[in-house]
């Protein structure tokens, strides 16, 4: 359990770097604190003391205690070193890895620095990961932005970037609440073409396995729809599973329910990347599901797991390197004044043929309907 001080401490600096407390302004009374956090006035002061040793306040005697904006010029180090702060969903998993490769190539030629932080997809972490960035002075911002197609809490740190003219850019989403810039694969796209090689291989009964907390999964999930009706299919919701970061732990079992409900109807699935598209292989093997012959599976992202798994996973191309290669190459071309640089950027996927995709023949497709 955190002291008394230090709730206090981690209270007033969020206000301060979230924008509710500006530079300048003064704050609450030592008084008002005190009542605020039931604590005593020794405890109030220890707190201001720490934050102003810090540079987030100054005191003035006689007249009251008022922001400061010194914590950025104690923070940042070398001043002729830019840093770029980078904060991605995950670090070591799947294709990020990738992404940060691309991002430090492209920093290191002119000689930036980068500072690391990831979210695991929670948006407390990610408020954390922007005091930090906000807190160190950070010359420029890559986020990949977390929990992408929910309401962001966290808003008002994006806010305060911009108010203090720090150039970010979003990658693979972007907060539809934000005028941003972005790098996005075209998730409608990639989704589309998956269900529309399913359906030119004879497949009607096309389930989809998808993620709902992330704008990927939304505009995934658009793309299958689209397809769908391109083709005159009937869009039928309970051949879609949805999960979200909570419920992925359980996504083992909720596949194993799903495939077993569905494995007299479906004869294929477009999976949210490649990761659940293994996954849904896995499970398959448990329940003697045979894949492709059976059921057809195509991923998404061309991941790294699916290059070095036991099944050769059909799938959609995804920039990964490039991707955070050209990110890191907006925020520089900004810090050096340059204008006119892009707003959206959508990479197009390219489908990648593996051995999980069977092309089924008319009778088998008239005995399925």
């Amino acid at each position: 359990m955190k002291p008394k001080y230090q709730v206090i401490i981690d209270d007033i600096k969020s206000k301060i770097l979230s924008g509710d407390y500006n530079v300048g302004e003064k704050i609450p009374t030592e008084s008002s604190i005190q009542e605020k956090y039931k604590v005593s006035r020794h405890t109030v002061r220890k707190a201001i003391s720490e934050l102003s040793t810090e540079g987030f306040l100054r005191s003035e005697k006689g007249s009251g205690t008022y922001v400061s904006n010194q914590y950025q010029s104690k923070s940042g180090g070398n001043s002729n070193s830019k840093i770029i702060g980078v904060i991605t969903t995950y670090i070591s998993d799947y294709i990020f890895p990738s992404i940060i490769r691309g991002i430090e190539g492209r920093l290191n030629e002119d000689d930036y620095s980068l500072l690391l932080a990831s979210t695991n997809n929670d948006v407390e972490q990610e408020k954390k990961a922007l005091e930090m960035m906000l807190s160190f002075g950070v010359d420029g911002l890559i986020v990949e932005p977390t929990k992408s197609n929910l309401y962001n809490p966290n808003i008002s740190y994006y806010l305060s970037f911009k108010e203090q003219d720090v150039p970010f850019i979003m990658i693979n989403a972007h907060y539809e609440e934000l005028d941003v810039p972005f790098f996005c694969l075209d998730d409608v796209q990639s989704s589309y073409l998956a269900t529309k090689e399913l359906i030119a291989k004879g497949h009607t009964q096309i389930g989809l396995i998808s993620k709902m907390d992330d704008l990927q999964g939304k505009y995934r999930m658009k793309g299958y729809i689209k397809a769908l009706g391109e083709a005159k299919l009937r869009f039928q919701p309970e051949q879609v599973l949805s999960f979200n970061t909570e419920t992925k732990l359980d996504l083992y079992t909720n596949l194993k329910e799903f495939l077993n409900e569905n494995r007299d109807v479906l004869t294929a699935i477009v999976c949210y990347n490649d990761e659940v598209g293994l996954e849904v292989a896995n499970v398959c093997r448990q329940l003697d599901i045979s894949v492709p012959e059976k059921l057809s599976i195509i991923g998404q992202d061309n991941s790294y797991i699916s290059k070095n798994a036991n099944i050769n996973l059909t799938t959609l191309t995804h920039p990964q390197e490039q991707m955070g290669r050209d990110a890191a190459d907006w925020v520089i071309k900004k810090l050096q004044g340059r204008k006119n640089l892009p707003k959206e950027t959508y990479y197009q996927p390219v489908l990648i043929e593996g051995e999980t995709v069977k092309e089924l023949e008319v009778n088998e497709t008239l005995r399925k309907d």
